[in-house]
Order: structure tokens, then C-alpha cells, then sequence
């Protein structure tokens, strides 16, 4: 019997939206303030994912939960923008993209019109309609193209209600997920807010003859839950539901935070789903250790180590921009390495590319040589603009951060202009080394304790990364860049 343990997909993957083609499956999710955003993965087992494309090089704005639709071999991703800082939408709006195939390419985003809405999920009626319903839970019917809609948004389901004593952030009836199954609509969505205490997001299930209604809750309610915060994950939630390889049965992919790691944000959890006697589907009481994998799936992967020596320029698998801005892609060019033109006049507005954290312990290292003067560049964990750690030279000092603020107390680091930087994690204390090309590394005066940054410290929805900046006038070379789980 083969095993899996979770997450299948490590790190910060939020809101996972699945669609099962021919016998692979195709993934993605929210990638936030991320570009390119969108990042599509592919399996055929539900456990060994592979990054294969990112379908959105220029968000219009910071991407939530999606919804991917097939309908007569045409691809579709259905995308609830919201306005960032540096987009010029003023509330949330829903967008799409098609293709022709999941691999790409893929059309520049087609805006819906659709308003104050978010967490599109897509359906086919009897009669070949086409609908979308969001949070709330409204619906609005599409063109028969489904690049465009008809009519308005209509209220059409209240939800489950749980029991007023169960400890959750909010309601928030959100991320709606349709499928049809012996001969009903299965409406699969989200209460009790996504983040806040670790019991309050879960699954709730509800059913009709029609995907007009009316919608018959779940007895069972809900499909999953975390139930105590002693369970290893908690705030299980938004979730999809697909039929299993060779047909194994059935299986959910949602999305949880690891007890005591919030830090690594939402990663995605795979569960088996058992129907009940009466037609009602119910996810695991607990996903803390090994399950049995889906049939002919094949060993789960270890974590592994990377090195980018940026012989071409990064895609979207590894690195992306935070909070980019329309020209981001500009910022990037290759001499000799990976060279970044600055922005901003600090860490907190300088767009940093960032790398998924999937490990406990981990240490990164970086190359960094200043180009031009009036630049500084640097190493950081960074979870957004207000709450990031690491380091950064300017040629004349080595600048410290923590909490989001210069540090007051200096480092006697050489005043150059190149420098080897490495910051070490182990269960959330961080350490940080220097050295300059060929020498002995200097363990920094500083160790750090981060186990706060997280979505419930600062309320963004986000995960603390690896990233690379650079702010002033000039720009930085980034020479290596390499990432090693420690054990």
C-alpha cells in the first residue's frame, strides 16, 4: 500500500481550484499580489504535482479564488481581482481567461462586469446555461461563450449554519465548487472564515435536482472540519471535489494551516471522501499522518533542494513579484547573472521577488553585488510590506530589518560592494551569515524569533518567503541564488 502524508503541495497555495481532463489533473490557486499569478500544476495521481505553466503574467489586480471550467474543449479560469495598491480597480471584479488547452496559451483576462463579488464557481444547467455563482451565495448566468454575462446577481442559497458555540472568525459563506453526480447538483462551499482561530473554516455540502434549486443541506454537514486545535491542521477549508484515478473512488483538495506554522500560510491537503448511504459526501475526521494514496500513485517526493545560477530568466515556478505593478517584468535582465533594477526606498515598497517556503528549516543563500550608486539590495524573509527580516548592503554599511523596521543596532559588516548572504531558519529562529566571495562566513550579531508573521499578526492572507530586493537607483546582480531544507 503506498502512503501519502500532507500537504501534497507545500507552502503557500491558498484556495485550490482543480478540474480533472482525460486522466490528468490541473491545478491551481490564489496567487494574490503575485505575477505572473496563476501558477498551473499537473498530476495524475492527486499526490506528485508538476509546475508546468503560469496562466496570468499581468494580474489586473491582487488574484483570490478561482474556478476552472471546461466546456466543449475550451478551457476556462473564472478570476475574482481585488484592488491593490498598485491596480486601478476600485472593488472586487470578475475576469476570465480561455484557452484551448490547459497547457496554454492563454487570453489576456476578458472583464465580466461582474462586481462586489468574489470565489466565481462555475456551472452547466440542463439546458446547456451557464452560470456563476460567488460568495454570498448569488448567481449570475453567462453567454453561451462565457466571456460575458446576462442579467444580474441573484441571492439563491443561505448556507448551513453550524452551532452558534463553535469557535470560528466569521460566517463568510464563500468559495462555491458545482458538480453533478448520480443525477444531482452538488453545491460544495466554505463558512467560518479562512483564517482566526484554528477550528473555524470548514466544508459544507448541499444538493438539488436542479442547478436552479432549491438546495437541500447536508444532514452531515460539515464534509470537514478541524475540530480541535491539537489536530495537525487547522482552518481546512474551500475545497474541491474530483473523482479519484482509475476511478478510486472520490477525493477533496482544500487547503489548511500547519499547527504551528502558520508562517508557511495555507497549503493544499488531499483527503478521501466517503459517500453515505444517503448520497452525502464526508471528508476525514483527521489528516495529521499517512493515508493510503489513490490507486497507482506514486511515492510521495521528499523536499528538495534548488540552486539558480539565472542562465535564463526566472519563470514563474520559482520567483514572482510581490505587489509588482504593471512593468515588473522590465525590471529583470541577465549580465553575468540575474539583474534587478531597483525600486522604492526600502524593503517595504520594492516589489521583491519572493520563492515559496514549503520547509520547517531551510536556509537560503544569495550573491549580491551592488550596480550604480544609491542602491541597496539584500536578502530577506519578507511577508508583506510591513513585516519582513534579513539584511541588505548599500556599499558603505550592512543594514539590518526585523519587524518591518531598520534594526538600530549596526553590524560590523566590510563596507563593499558584493557580498554572499545566507539566512538560516530552524522552527522559526532565524540566523544570518555573511561573507565576501571566497572568504569565511560571520554569523550576524542578531538571531530572530518569527513564529508570529502570519495572516493573524498583520491580517494579510500571505506566507513568510525567500526574497531578493533591491531599492534606490540602480540595480542589483543576483549571481546564485540556492535553497536547502534542513532536517
Amino acid at each position: 500500500m503506498t502512503t501519502f502524508r500532507n500537504p501534497v503541495l507545500g507552502g503557500d497555495r491558498p484556495d485550490p481550484a482543480v478540474i480533472k481532463v482525460g486522466d490528468e489533473y490541473w491545478m491551481t490557486y490564489s496567487s494574490f499580489e503575485s505575477a505572473p499569478g496563476l501558477p498551473l500544476y499537473r498530476s495524475r495521481d492527486l499526490v506528485t504535482w508538476e509546475y508546468v505553466t503560469a496562466a496570468l503574467p499581468h494580474p489586473v489586480g491582487s488574484t483570490f479564488a478561482v474556478d476552472i471550467a471546461e466546456v466543449d474543449g475550451r478551457f476556462f479560469i473564472y478570476i475574482p481581482f481585488v484592488p491593490a495598491s498598485w491596480s486601478s480597480l476600485t472593488e472586487p471584479s470578475i475576469f476570465v481567461i480561455h484557452a484551448d488547452a490547459m497547457e496554454g496559451p492563454w487570453s489576456e483576462p476578458i472583464d465580466l462586469g461582474i462586481r462586489g463579488a468574489i470565489d466565481p464557481g462555475h456551472a452547466v444547467g440542463d439546458d446547456g446555461t451557464r452560470y456563476l455563482f460567488t460568495n454570498g451565495i448569488r448567481r449570475i448566468a453567462l453567454s453561451a461563450d462565457g466571456l460575458s454575462t446576462v442579467g444580474e446577481l441573484e441571492h439563491v442559497y443561505d448556507g448551513w449554519h453550524y452551532p452558534d458555540e463553535w469557535i470560528t472568525e466569521a460566517y463568510a459563506l464563500e468559495g462555491p465548487k458545482l458538480l453533478r453526480k448520480d443525477g444531482w447538483f452538488y453545491l460544495i462551499s466554505a463558512v467560518g472564515g479562512t483564517g482566526g482561530p484554528p477550528t473555524g473554516h470548514m466544508v459544507i455540502a448541499a444538493r438539488s435536482r436542479s442547478v436552479d434549486g432549491p438546495w437541500e443541506n447536508s444532514p452531515h454537514n460539515p464534509v470537514t472540519r478541524t475540530t480541535d486545535a491539537a489536530q495537525a491542521w487547522w482552518s481546512r477549508g474551500h475545497a474541491t471535489l474530483v473523482p479519484g484515478p482509475t476511478g478510486d473512488g472520490w477525493w477533496m483538495l482544500s487547503h489548511g494551516y500547519e499547527n504551528g506554522y502558520r508562517t508557511l500560510g495555507r497549503q493544499i491537503l488531499l483527503e478521501p471522501v466517503t459517500w453515505t448511504d444517503d448520497g452525502w459526501p464526508v471528508g476525514a475526521d483527521d489528516i495529521g499522518g499517512d493515508l493510503e494514496a489513490p490507486a497507482g500513485a506514486a511515492p510521495q517526493a521528499q523536499p528538495a533542494s534548488w540552486t539558480d545560477d539565472f542562465a535564463a530568466l526566472p519563470s514563474g515556478e520559482r520567483w514572482t513579484f510581490h505587489a509588482p505593478g504593471p512593468d515588473a517584468a522590465a525590471r529583470l535582465r541577465l549580465d553575468h547573472g540575474l539583474v534587478l533594477a531597483a525600486k522604492g526606498s526600502s524593503p517595504s515598497d520594492t516589489s521583491p521577488l519572493v520563492a515559496i517556503a514549503p520547509d520547517h528549516s531551510y536556509e537560503i543563500e544569495a550573491d549580491v553585488e551592488l550596480l550604480g550608486d544609491d542602491t541597496e539590495a539584500g536578502l530577506l524573509l519578507f511577508f508583506n510590506d510591513r513585516l519582513y527580516v534579513g539584511i541588505g548592503i548599500d556599499g558603505d554599511r550592512m543594514l539590518t530589518y526585523f519587524g518591518g523596521h531598520p534594526h538600530h543596532r549596526p553590524e560590523p559588516a566590510p563596507p563593499v560592494r558584493r557580498l554572499q548572504l545566507r539566512i538560516r531558519t530552524i522552527e522559526h529562529i532565524v540566523e544570518i551569515h555573511y561573507r565576501e566571495p571566497g572568504g569565511a562566513w560571520t554569523r550576524h550579531g542578531l538571531r530572530f524569533e518569527v513564529s508570529g508573521y502570519h495572516a493573524n499578526t498583520v491580517g494579510d492572507l500571505l506566507s513568510l518567503r525567500p526574497a531578493l530586493y533591491a531599492t534606490g537607483s540602480g540595480s542589483a546582480r543576483f549571481r546564485c541564488v540556492s535553497y536547502r531544507p534542513l532536517s
